[in-house]
């Protein structure tokens, strides 16, 4: 992955959000591994502080643990802004650093044509936007190049914080992942919203843990389709996914009706499709 300033060569930056638990991390591990195999060359980001990206593309939980977030490397972060972990509150730092050796100096291999770049978050309790570790951070997602065989893949927080602080202006869509909830559904209305307020054209709904579904134009039940979406893919339930918990390495190579729906979500992400709904039984 080439790392400098950001340049349009049509390359992809796919957002992933939604309220937590519909799926975002195993549905951004099995998007990197697939795109991968088309012979892109990915850059997986966990900007979930959560951290378990890394786990669930198969990298050993040991060696996944021992990654180190970028926002918690105070040299760095030092040596980027001008203020590090013992910097007094409200001191002055770069708000728009040169981040272009990021992807150099702090990924790792996460597999054939993966890496991956642990964000960590902001950690400073009403620290707002304006804290040197967000500056980072922020810096690092609306600098980046991306070439025609590259993918940049986030996956994000639970709910709307990143837009709200427009982390994600600049990717070039987003999908929204969420289940059949009230409130999955909810979040997910919101976060189509404001990825159109960013100027994300390619706004995707990916149903996930579908039980039943016929249809993607019925999949939201009382609610009805959703219009602020561009295109919807349906993802049918898979158990074996809790089976392989936490990595999901052992499922890309099956040929399930899950894998094929996540399949047909690349090629939407891609602007190569419209819809998929699994096969009725």
């Amino acid at each position: 992955m080439a790392p400098g300033i950001r340049s349009e060569e049509n390359g992809i930056r796919v957002v992933i959000t939604g309220k937590g638990g519909v799926g975002k991390t195993t549905l951004a591990a099995l998007l990197s591994h697939l795109f991968a195999k088309e012979g892109k060359h990915v850059l997986a980001i966990d900007g979930d502080p959560q951290q378990n990206l890394a786990a669930t593309l198969g990298i050993p939980k040991s060696k996944a643990e021992g990654i180190a977030p970028v926002s918690e490397c105070y040299d760095y972060l030092r040596e980027k802004t001008g203020a590090g972990a013992d910097a007094s509150p409200g001191g002055f730092f770069t708000l728009n650093p040169d981040v272009s050796d990021v992807v150099d100096r702090f990924s790792v291999p996460a597999g054939n044509n993966i890496r991956i770049l642990v964000m960590g978050s902001v950690k400073e309790a009403g620290g707002g936007c304006l804290c040197p570790e967000y500056s980072l951070l922020s810096a690092i997602l609306s600098h980046m190049r991306v070439l025609s065989d590259e993918v940049v893949i986030l996956d994000t927080p639970a709910g709307l914080e990143h837009f709200g602080r427009a982390v994600a202006e600049g990717f070039t869509c987003a999908v929204v992942v969420t289940d059949r909830s009230y409130n999955a559904i909810s979040v997910a209305r919101k976060s189509a919203a404001l990825a159109h307020q960013l100027g994300i054209e390619n706004v995707v709904l990916a149903i996930n843990r579908a039980e039943g579904e016929t249809s993607s134009s019925n999949a939201c039940g009382k609610e009805g389709g959703i219009p602020e979406f561009s295109q919807t893919i349906v993802i049918p339930f898979e158990p074996d996914v809790s089976l392989t918990d936490p990595e999901i390495t052992p499922l890309v190579n099956t040929n399930s009706d899950f894998i094929k729906s996540v399949e047909t979500l690349v090629a939407a992400i891609s602007g190569r499709c419209e819809s998929w709904s699994p096969p009725v039984r």
